[in-house]
């Protein structure tokens, strides 16, 4: 689904040149439950926003299914945006005020299919907050806002999920419960992308690739994921 050849990523402030990413290759297949870690300013969130069309790369290949996409302009990435990925974020972002139903609603309002119900409800439906479809963001706990944000990011039934520090704003049983959703929807095929430096939320993906200093250090297989078994345990 996914290729990277020789990305390179830098920041240009003035006269000043920020070096982030140093040349990353990297294959993601259709499918798979990938953690991307890494320390702070390793460049692992850069990655991921140039993987999901959020920023453009400076050097180097991006292949989206079969498409070299690394010059695309801004009008034809925000399409890619709208039509192919869907985000999850630490901070929900969340409009206040405003119902589940219309949070979740938002992406269909910049597609050319318009608002459907039904895949408003679906969406609601996978994380479990039918009961919560008519509540505003600012009366729900924090794990109810990010099952939200993956409804949100579900609704236009993209082809990858990228997930940047999901559980990062919340408690740990708040966290299982995010992190056993993704694992469902990766179950059900969706691709999903963690970004995290938590190692206790990475062990949910079967794949773990290490960013330092802009490059990948390592890429193995999770041999420690944590089974279907255990996050139903873990929720009871």
């Amino acid at each position: 689904m996914i290729e990277v050849k020789k990305l390179y990523k830098e920041f240009v402030n003035e006269e000043v040149v920020t070096k982030v990413l140093h040349g990353i290759d990297l294959k993601i297949n259709k499918g798979e439950f990938m953690a991307i870690m890494g320390p702070s300013g390793s460049g692992k969130s850069t990655l991921m926003h140039i993987l999901g069309f959020l920023d453009t790369l400076t050097s180097g290949h991006y292949t989206f299914d079969g498409k070299d996409v690394s010059g695309l302009d801004d009008d034809t990435l925000a399409d890619y945006r709208n039509k192919k990925v869907g985000f999850v974020f630490q901070s929900f972002n969340l409009l206040p005020k405003t119902s589940v139903w219309d949070n979740v609603r938002l992406p269909l309002l910049y597609s050319e299919g318009g608002s459907n119900d039904k895949d408003i409800e679906d969406a609601i439906r996978s994380v479990g907050l039918e009961h919560r479809k008519d509540h505003f963001s600012n009366q729900l706990s924090g794990g109810e806002k990010q099952r939200v944000a993956i409804a949100r990011a579900l609704v236009n039934k993209p082809d990858i999920i990228f997930a940047d520090e999901p559980t990062g704003n919340l408690d740990s049983k708040s966290g299982i419960q995010i992190m056993s959703i993704l694992h469902k929807l990766s179950t059900m095929g969706k691709t999903i992308i963690l970004v995290t430096h938590e190692t206790t939320t990475a062990r949910y993906a079967k794949r773990i690739v290490h960013i330092i200093d802009g490059l990948i250090v390592s890429d193995e297989v999770n041999k420690d994921i944590i089974k279907t078994e255990k996050i139903n345990g873990q929720l009871k």
